[in-house]
């Protein structure tokens, strides 16, 4: 938890810092009020878009740690288990940076709904990342005991209470002060979601 809250907390500030640096770019006129509401329209712009990458950004630095979590939730509830399947750092940042790029492309993509549709852009955001964060938290727990086709196969065939389990990650995003330790959260609750679904224990046997 202390490591997940000094991650997202640095991680928060340099994509603010990031995002502000890019927006001062905006074009600006010589009609002085014109170029304050240009200003205020940065500020704004800088809140809203590090609130909507944060999520994609400090998940992907957090993949590098969120290994420790799933371990300690198997070590206490499933103390039978055996060793998990060793992943490569490769497979880990390439699944982290997959992610990422997609869930910043896809809410870019969905910026004018949020900023135009209040009340439903909640609902955007939750279905949206709800599936991205449910793919993306249950390949880091079952990735440690199945293959990638056989994650892919369970994933598939348990969509339904994936993506409900994403839609809840996506929600304590949302969530100020209970985000910075979302991750951690989110990894936890996915290990017992993935224990509890009846078709992994044949796909970890044969794998």
């Amino acid at each position: 938890m202390a490591l997940s809250l000094v991650i997202a907390v640095v991680s928060f500030l340099a994509l603010w810092i990031v995002v502000a640096y890019s927006l001062q770019y905006l074009p600006t006129i010589g009609w002085r009020p014109v170029n304050w509401l240009v200003d205020f329209l940065g500020v704004v712009g800088v809140a809203l878009l590090s609130w909507l990458l944060f999520p994609a950004v400090v998940t992907l630095i957090m993949g590098f740690f969120l290994e420790r979590v799933a371990a300690a939730v198997e070590a206490t509830d499933y103390p039978g288990r055996g060793p998990p399947r060793h992943q490569s750092i490769r497979e880990i940042v390439a699944s982290g940076a997959r992610l990422m790029l997609l869930t910043i492309a896809l809410n870019l993509l969905a910026l004018p709904v949020y900023v135009l549709l209040p009340g439903f852009n909640i609902a955007v955001f939750l279905a949206l990342n709800g599936y991205l964060f449910g793919r993306g938290y249950f390949e880091v727990v079952a990735l440690r005991r199945l293959d990638i086709d056989a994650t892919t196969a369970v994933r598939h065939r348990f969509s339904g209470r994936v993506f409900s389990g994403g839609v809840m990650i996506a929600g304590m995003f949302l969530v100020p002060l209970l985000n910075l330790v979302a991750p951690v959260i989110a990894t936890a609750f996915m290990v017992h979601l993935f224990e509890a679904l009846p078709s992994h224990e044949s796909a970890c046997t044969s794998n």
